[in-house]
């Protein structure tokens, strides 16, 4: 027999295996005979007084939990059809494992670098101020959420399978606390090597995945794909074209664009990284200094007029995620101990038209050139050509008055006093300021002369959407499948996965090759 049992335990009792099965024994009245206790579920609630975990176990008397077998110990050894899968991010790379276990070869190509020879690009970021334009923080393998903390819960259950991506990524070296954490995350020194065993993988079982492979063009007659032209060279034909690019690959829409396909403007948000030091955010959402070791440094999620928090990092950095020279763009990540001394947040609030109409004749592109041209700002206002990020103490943007200091900040490139309020258009940054004095008054102490505000943080999402039909592949060609953030279906790695699988699915019903 099994039961699930719910528990209300510290955070000391819930992190000691002996004090969870006392607790079980306790609420069930059984004795200490031979039964097993696996955790199913963990959340933290701090809403009333000191924090408390909230532990459902499921406790198994006299039997075994059923293990599942390793999904790709038994994929298909004969691969029918060619599929080009572009992108080595979540949708990507799912994409083109969900296609090998329906017997269908996919070739992804990456313009960027594999994730160990990445990380030199991203230091020279950091240190020299150096961008290459195919591998950065947005660019290579991974994606954009390799270096972006890991996070991995959404709100998109409805898509597919959550435990499954989950439960994937697992079989390939995460932490099996991802499937238990109601908050789960990877971190940005582990995620990397998971992706790695993805790629091992998806090579192993007949797939090909080739980096410093940028789509130059692409080859569309008669309503359909034909082949992809890379770096201006060779073309590779392909049966089908997954478009997983995701969210900055701005060459991708142009050239879309430029070949007669439909696009279509999707709304977005622009905003700034505001950084407090984590142990003031303990302390707002804990109610401790310092906080329970227990405990794991806290988060936040907050909206308030319009201005809302996003990919919230405990313990993180704010780093440069620019993905071209001449452009400035901040984005937060941590480790998977979240142990940095900073916590930082994107806030951010809606672009209206009323900041497109200056690029109004750019037509389904105008969220585009805005996004670009406020990057191409926020780059110049250092003066000196560098990643150097323009910067406001919170509290002097509040009060509308310039900054002449800012607090020591985990961005490594360094900041610069600017005020903020110049570099955004002036109704986006009213919204900012309101929304701002709002959340302050939400969460107590959050308005303080050590939290600065880091611009800008524009690449919350793409701000064009490539259209798909209920079949999934872009109206103007029946082979081309758009997917993951980069289409504007997805908003993170866990539902860009979701929608890999999806679009997977849609290609295999497509060749003729539909299975469960």
């Amino acid at each position: 027999m099994n039961t699930l049992v719910e528990l209300e335990l510290s955070p000391a009792q819930a992190a000691d295996p002996a004090a969870i099965r006392a607790a079980c024994a306790a609420r069930l009245g059984w004795d200490s005979g031979d039964w097993l206790v696996v955790p199913r579920r963990r959340s933290i609630d701090s809403r009333r007084g000191q924090p408390r975990v909230i532990l459902t176990v499921q406790v198994y008397r006299e039997e075994e939990p059923a293990l599942e077998p390793p999904t790709f110990q038994h994929a298909p050894s004969r691969l029918r059809h060619r599929v080009l899968v572009v992108g080595a991010g979540p949708a990507g790379y799912f994409a083109a494992l969900d296609l090998l276990l329906r017997g269908i070869r996919p070739i992804v190509l990456e313009r960027g670098k594999d994730t160990r020879e990445r990380r030199y690009d991203l230091r020279a970021i950091m240190r020299e101020g150096r961008v290459d334009p195919h591998s950065n923080y947005c660019f290579g393998e991974g994606g954009a959420g390799a270096y972006s903390d890991g996070k991995l819960y959404t709100r998109s259950g409805k898509r597919g399978d959550v435990g499954q991506v989950l439960r994937w990524l697992v079989e390939h070296g995460a932490r099996s606390d991802i499937l238990v954490d109601s908050h789960p995350h990877l971190g940005s020194d582990r995620l990397p090597e998971v992706v790695a065993s993805m790629r091992r993988t998806i090579q192993r079982l007949g797939g090909e995945v080739h980096f410093g492979h940028h789509v130059s063009d692409l080859l569309v007659e008669g309503g359909r794909f034909r082949a992809a032209q890379v770096n201006g060279g060779d073309w590779v034909p392909g049966e089908a074209l997954i478009l997983a690019t995701g969210h900055s690959a701005r060459d991708v829409y142009r050239l879309l664009h430029r070949l007669g396909l439909r696009l279509e403007t999707k709304p977005f948000a622009i905003g700034v990284r505001i950084e407090h030091p984590q142990e003031l955010i303990d302390h707002i959402q804990y109610r401790q200094r310092p906080r329970d070791p227990y405990l794991p440094p806290a988060s936040y999620r907050i909206a308030r007029d319009g201005v809302y928090s996003f990919c919230m990092c405990p313990g993180g950095f704010i780093v440069p995620a620019a993905t071209a020279p001449g452009e400035l763009v901040v984005n937060g990540m941590s480790m998977s101990r979240r142990n940095s001394r900073w916590a930082n947040s994107g806030i951010v609030t809606g672009v209206t038209e009323e900041e497109l109409q200056e690029h109004a004749g750019s037509g389904s592109l105008a969220g585009l050139e805005f996004q670009s041209s406020l990057e191409r700002t926020a780059f110049v206002a250092n003066g000196e050509g560098s990643q150097r990020a323009p910067a406001q103490r919170l509290v002097d943007f509040l009060a509308g008055r310039d900054s002449v200091d800012l607090p020591v900040s985990s961005y490594h490139p360094g900041l610069l006093p600017w005020p903020l309020a110049r570099l955004f258009p002036p109704r986006l940054g009213a919204a900012l300021r309101l929304g701002l004095e709002r959340i302050c008054g939400a969460l107590h102490g959050f308005h303080t002369r050590e939290a600065v505000m880091v611009a800008v943080e524009s690449r919350t999402s793409s701000p064009v959407r490539i259209p798909r039909t209920p079949e999934m592949h872009h109206p103007g060609c029946t082979n081309l499948f758009p997917c993951g953030e980069g289409a504007g279906f997805a908003g993170g790695i866990v539902s860009a996965a979701l929608d890999g699988q999806a679009v997977a699915r849609a290609v295999a019903r497509a060749l003729g090759e539909e299975r469960s």
